[in-house]
């Protein structure tokens, strides 16, 4: 599973190595480069919406 990787055991025991790792990810947090695509659709709440778009996948 990908989660799996965050949790990963980092041993760093250079103090220029630890430095650089916590610049990267302060720079990852600050300005991340992925944007997303598409703008996020809300969930479908409306029962009658539901029934509609269900209805569409039986044709």
């Amino acid at each position: 599973m990908a989660t799996s990787s965050i949790f990963a055991n980092i041993k760093i025991t250079d103090p220029k190595q630890a430095e650089l790792f916590v610049n990267a990810m302060e720079a990852s947090a600050n300005d991340p480069e992925r944007v997303p695509s598409m703008p996020v659709k809300p969930p479908l709440t409306d029962p009658e919406a539901i029934r509609k778009l269900m209805a569409k996948r039986i044709k």
